[in-house]
């Protein structure tokens, strides 16, 4: 896990940054909302056990936010604050949120209705109450989208929140909401009293005749009475009828005043306040989602890229995958000796011994040369998958690290696509790899000596045919066999494997061969491609180096 996150931590954080640099562009150009919040308590007229005056004072209170939902509140609010002008409720132009919602339900990003402008210059010019009313309609629509109602616990306190662009009018929409609904309820009971008012007009009508009629028989029957029973019953009767009517009219003088004077069943207990800070976007919770999401998925996409990463970053990988002896490791070897490789070994350089810092991993590799050349494995090719892998620092390391511990030792550049080392060491020499290829006695001349252990052949002048290719005709004047009597340990750089096909000609004539790839730029495949067809042509391939690879990979 850790090596994962070392290889791919960019690939986290970059994605990481992407996110939350969404997140604040979307907190940067978003419309701030504030929402502002108005109370109101009610008072349920219910009546019964415990029991019953619960779940009626439930149902209650329930159908009084249906009410304060309804398009007559909304409706109203939207008239008295004049919303219809309003370009934050009117404004068609679906929003980017609206659209991005539209999309993901397969709707279309455009409204059903021409936008305002269009409909002012045509439809309002022949129906200009119905494009009023069509205006209110989106007003309320929208007022409804913005609003939000509801029960405080199981108390009898219910809250109105609305929300607008601006502190003021969130506060001004929330207390006229919560008078338009105060309004709304007592215009309910009012108009129930007027109708209970009226039916009892009518009822007291009836009686009224009925107790005229009553009196009437009463008194006929009393100015001639016949039968006492008789008498008392019609008695009975008018008395009820009186009773009856006289409840009534007083039932009917307590509806008219209800309806002069109605009572609301809520009254407003705390008033909306100026909202102190905008409650949406939020910004705290916008970026921790943006940060979470962005590291989410910074982790998928480094682990797709992981899984399908064929590039070398790994030891195991190529030496598995090939059956390698050893695969080393190096930290660097691009730029050493102030730039130049190994431009430290001038001609004519005295010292036995010269300073220079050890690239890393380099001794560990040295000391298994050493163990090659215990075993025979003398003249040891250098070759690179690719260019710029540090073929040719590398075999000038292992040529100075050899020297030092006292071995007689040549370094051969026969790199003639790129002959660095000529380029760096001896520039200017007279003769040198080519020249000896056609006369072996040149080797004494040509060889130069760099240090009392340590000699280098150049290049020398390349003609059509590359040196690693008359090598392989063995039909030349250098003998490998005649140097090794000579030298302990031999180092030959070879142009890169995918630049030039020396390596190909020129491998079966050594010892042994080194490929040098790089890390993180080198592909498995490739590293394969070249051992393997190496080893088809009959070359031993002694190891593997991975180049360039960071320093926390050194042991």
């Amino acid at each position: 896990m850790l090596f994962f996150l070392r290889m791919r931590w960019h690939w986290i954080v970059v994605t990481t940054i992407a996110f939350l640099a969404i997140a604040g562009s979307y907190m940067l150009t978003a419309e701030p909302t504030f929402v502002a919040s108005t109370q109101l308590v009610i008072f349920p007229q219910v009546s019964g056990s415990e029991a019953q005056r619960a779940f009626a004072e439930d149902a209650f209170i329930e159908g009084q936010l249906e009410i304060a939902r309804s398009s007559d509140v909304v409706g109203g609010t939207v008239a008295a604050l004049d919303l219809v002008h309003d370009p934050e409720f009117v404004d068609q132009t679906p929003s980017l949120q609206d659209r991005a919602k539209n999309w993901l339900m397969g709707f279309s990003s455009q409204p059903d209705t021409p936008s305002q402008d269009t409909a002012g210059k045509g439809a309002s010019e022949a129906r200009p109450q119905a494009e009023e009313e069509r205006l209110h309609d989106w007003a309320t629509a929208k007022l409804l989208n913005m609003m939000d109602i509801r029960r405080i616990g199981s108390s009898t306190i219910i809250e109105i929140s609305a929300a607008a662009s601006t502190p003021q009018k969130a506060v001004d929409i929330a207390d006229t909401l919560a008078g338009q609904y105060i309004q709304k309820n007592i215009a309910m009971k009012a108009n129930a009293a007027r109708q209970y008012s009226d039916w009892l007009a009518k009822f007291i009508a009836e009686q009224q005749r009925g107790l005229a009629e009553a009196a009437s028989a009463l008194a006929s029957f009393t100015s001639n009475p016949r039968d006492q029973f008789k008498l008392a019953e019609l008695q009975s009767a008018t008395d009820a009828r009186r009773s009856l009517y006289e409840n009534t009219l007083n039932q009917l003088t307590e509806a008219k005043q209800r309806i002069t004077y109605p009572m609301s069943d809520a009254t407003i207990v705390s008033r909306a306040t100026l909202p102190l800070s905008k409650a949406r976007p939020r910004s705290t919770l916008i970026a921790a989602f943006a940060a979470a999401i962005g590291l989410g998925a910074g982790f998928a996409l480094a682990m797709i890229r992981h899984a399908s990463d064929r590039r070398l970053v790994r030891p195991h990988q190529i030496a598995e995958t090939c059956g390698l002896p050893f695969v080393t490791v190096l930290a660097t070897s691009k730029r050493t000796r102030n730039g130049q490789p190994a431009s430290f070994l001038a001609t004519g350089t005295g010292s036995s011994s010269p300073a220079y810092s050890v690239i890393p991993g380099m001794t560990e590799l040295s000391a298994t040369v050493v163990g090659l050349r215990r075993k025979r494995r003398i003249v040891i090719g250098v070759v690179a998958v690719d260019p710029g892998n540090g073929a040719s620092t590398i075999a000038s390391e292992l040529a100075v690290l050899s020297s030092v511990s006292g071995a007689k030792t040549l370094l051969i550049d026969a790199a003639a696509q790129k002959s660095s080392l000529s380029r760096a060491i001896a520039p200017h020499s007279a003769s040198g790899l080519v020249d000896v290829l056609d006369n072996g006695d040149l080797i004494q001349t040509a060889a130069l000596p760099l240090t009392p252990t340590l000699k280098f052949l150049p290049l020398g002048k390349v003609d059509a045919v590359t040196p690693a290719i008359r090598l392989s005709s063995r039909r030349t004047q250098l003998s490998f066999a005649e140097l090794k009597k000579e030298f302990d340990t031999i180092f030959v750089d070879i142009s890169a494997f995918s630049a030039s096909p020396d390596a190909n000609a020129i491998a079966p004539e050594l010892d042994g061969v080194l490929v040098v790839a790089s890390h993180g730029r080198t592909s498995i495949d490739d590293a394969m491609r070249v051992i393997e067809t190496m080893r088809n042509v009959g070359a031993e391939i002694l190891g593997a180096i991975i180049n360039h690879a960071p320093r926390s990979m050194q042991p």
